[in-house]
Parts: structure tokens; sequence; C-alpha cells
């Protein structure tokens, strides 16, 4: 009999993992503080787990991003707004007829693993219950990290994570205002509130400068233009892509900004059309990183000061989970090794899906890692012993982040063709293997 399985979350990546377990034939249940699907990806959320801004459009192209099983409507435009995401996750969901399976409003208070195996999940409304296997799917874009600068601001500050638009949660019309970082997120929201016919005077501080690449090359999505593959060193592929970026002029320090501490892939990238236009047009006006907060001045590293009315924070997210005892399992720093960002070493009846920074997709991703965790369920896929899955940790962190910043924000980057290949042309068959052996009793 395949074991029971309670999954945390009704995101995209609880979604395709309840999908795939359906596929597999996997009982289970998914357990969501909301009351609709979608996670991220549902504006407004009241769970306040989205981070949607209104005029959200991805920056990874509809081919790109896809679930491979189910297409994104040709109608669609390349980079579809938040709104059309979230009805095409419910079309997924109806498709499969996956909601019956959803306890919609009944989040998981507490999940405690037995010492027997197995887990007693608390959920919501006060029930518990037990399962024989957990999935993790709670995302890791809904804790919003502050940074630590000396001082104090006097004015309005809110993180980006609330940042709805140029009238919510904060009135921006005439303000003075400071966004600091330089991620996607960042790009978008400097970009909107610097409109001239908001009125504002708008302010870019980053503290390691970034590339900024743009969403189209030679008219196509330029994602549908980069392809690593498995057949030739990474860094060599790396050092290609650099050289290639006098092209796209994507070097920020081009715009004002501070040149980047970093080489092109050892950090994200930020995806954005419009802001070099911004910059260069003296809408945004660029800044290095802040030194210390006194009221309502903000000094930077360049000896420069300036007085904000409201500081947008966009500097990231906490790998957090409030289900678990802190002395369980935490993230610091959001450092979280996982084999194949997946397992604990050691803790066979828990798989977490979705906690990694996939480049340049995210949604056939999760299927890679939904397709592993169905195959284990069901024992048609078994977990190396836990020295080989220690060991493996360690180069697949070399392999993927060993290049990269030192950073919060950087400790879950891997490659997704890189990472879908090793999965299904590598592991899943080694994975059956090792079931068989196990099996016949070698």
């Amino acid at each position: 009999m395949n074991p029971t399985t309670a999954i945390i979350g009704a995101g995209i990546s609880g979604l395709t993992t309840g999908k795939m377990l359906t596929d597999y034939g996997v009982p289970y249940t998914c357990f969501e503080s909301s009351d609709r699907i979608g996670g991220n990806w549902a504006f407004g959320n009241p769970n306040g787990h989205s981070s949607a801004y209104r005029s959200l459009h991805i920056d990874t192209s509809k081919e790109r991003l896809s679930f491979r099983d189910f297409p994104m409507p040709d109608s669609y435009p390349d980079f579809p707004h938040h709104t059309q995401i979230k009805d095409y996750l419910e079309s997924y969901a109806e498709a499969f007829d996956l909601k019956p399976r959803i306890e919609f409003e009944n989040g998981v208070a507490r999940a405690t693993r037995l010492e027997s195996g197995g887990w007693e999940i608390l959920d919501q409304a006060g029930d518990t219950r037990r399962f024989d296997h957990l999935v993790v799917a709670n995302g890791h874009h809904w804790d919003p990290r502050f940074p630590d600068f000396p001082g104090e601001f006097t004015g309005v500050a809110i993180h980006s994570h609330h940042y709805i638009d140029p009238r919510t949660p904060v009135d921006f019309f005439g303000k003075r205002i400071l966004v600091v970082g330089l991620g996607n997120s960042a790009a978008d929201i400097a970009v909107e509130l610097s409109s001239k016919s908001l009125q504002t005077k708008v302010t870019l501080s980053t503290r390691s400068g970034a590339w900024i690449v743009p969403k189209y090359v030679y008219g196509k999505p330029a994602d549908t233009m980069y392809r690593t593959t498995p057949y030739l060193p990474l860094a060599w592929q790396r050092k290609i892509m650099q050289k290639a970026q006098f092209m796209n002029g994507s070097n920020g320090a081009l715009y004002g900004l501070p040149e980047p501490n970093h080489k092109f892939f050892e950090a994200h990238p930020t995806q954005s059309v419009e802001l070099p236009l911004r910059l260069g047009s003296g809408d945004v006006t660029p800044k290095p990183n802040i030194t210390r907060l006194g009221g309502e001045t903000v000094h930077f590293d360049d000896g420069t000061s300036d007085d904000f009315d409201v500081i947008v924070w966009a500097t990231g997210y906490n790998i957090t989970f409030p289900f678990f005892e802190p002395d369980f399992l935490s993230a610091p720093d959001n450092h979280f090794p996982l084999f194949k960002r997946m397992y604990k070493p050691g803790i066979d009846d828990l798989t977490f899906i979705g906690f990694a920074q996939s480049t340049p997709t995210l949604f056939p991703f999760v299927e890679s890692q939904a397709r592993l965790a169905a195959a284990h369920l069901v024992g048609a896929y078994a977990l190396p012993p836990i020295a080989d899955m220690e060991r493996v940790i360690k180069e697949d962190e070399a392999k993927y982040v060993g290049h990269v910043l030192k950073t919060p924000r950087h400790t879950q980057q891997v490659d997704y063709f890189i990472y879908e290949h090793d999965i299904r042309a590598r592991e899943i068959p080694a994975g059956r293997q090792r079931a068989v052996a196990r099996a016949a009793g070698r």
C-alpha cells in the first residue's frame, strides 16, 4: 500500500506534487491556509503569502515557465500578467481534479515527526492527524527579510512584499522614495513609482550592483535563447555568457549604478527593460549602499545623503518553517542543504519541494522534483545511504553555488537544465536500481 501523505501548501509546488502523486496513485491531503490555490501568484492572498503587486508580469517567458505536460495557452503573451498565471493554475487544478484533495483555510499549525516514523499533524482546525510521509511545499517568498543598518528611519518603511500599487499600502504620490535592493521586484517598483505622473522623486540604492538583462534579444524572449548543457563544463559556459554581456549592455554601471562586485552568473541577474531607461532619463537616481539612517535622512557609502518620506525594502526573504520546532529543522541565513534540494539525510519520510532559485524557470523544475518524490513514495526510487547523500550535497553545492556571492539570496541557486537532466537521466535511474537491489535483499 502506498504511504498516506500530507502536503503543506497549494501553491505551485503543492499543486504540482499533488498532480504527480495522483498520477502514481498515492493518497494525500493538501493543507492550505488560504481560501484559494496559487500561493505567491494569488494576488491579495488572504494568508499574506503573495508577493504579487498589481502591475506584476512574469520575468520568465511563457515558453520556459509552462509545465511540460500542460502548456500555457497560445493566446497568452510572451510575459503574462499575474492574473493570467493564476488563471493558468486554476486550469491546471481543474484539468487534473486537484481541488478535492485540498483542505482550504486549514493549514498546518505543527508537524511533529514520530519516533516510530511518520508524522503527527496538528491542523489549524485543531485536529490531530497522522500521515506516513510529509511534503513541505510552503514556499520561500513570503517571510520578508529586512537589513540591519545603523540608526533609525523615522519616515514610512515597507517591505516590497507588501507593495501593491502607487496608492497601496502607502499613497506614494509626491513622495521622496528610496527603493533598497536591485532584484526584479526592486527594479519593477522603482520603475513604476518613478513615473512623472506621480510627481515623485525616486532613488535606488544597491549594495552589490547588478547585471540588468533584457527580456528580448533579436525580437525573441531572451530566456528562450539560453540553455546550458550537461556535456560541457559549466564554468566554460558561464565564461561564454559573461563575454557576451557587452552586447546586451547589461552592466548596471553603464547607467550610473555601482559597478557589480561579481561577474555575470555569480549572482542572480535582474531582468528589466525599463530600468536602464529610467536611470538614463534621470527619473531614478542611483546610489550605492546605505551607511546609516538618521531620522528622515539616509547616508550613503559615497558620502552623500538625502531626505526621504518612504523606504521600500526590496531585500529578499527568509526560508521559514513555522510548523517545525526550531531545533528540528531551520535555515539560518537561508542555508538549507538538501540532497537534490529535496531530502534531509536521515529523514526519508520528509520531502521538500520548490526550495530553490532555479534559473531560468521554476514550474518545470518543480515538475522534475515532484516526479522523483512520487517515484520514491511508491517504492520505485530509493535514496542513497546517508554518507553518499552528504557527499552529493557538497558536490552539488560546489556545482551550483560555489561560484556565486555568499549571501542569503544565493544559497538556493540551481541551473534548471543541468538539474533536470541530472534528475531524469541519472538520479531516478540510479534510485530505481537501488530500489530493486534492496527489494532483492542485496
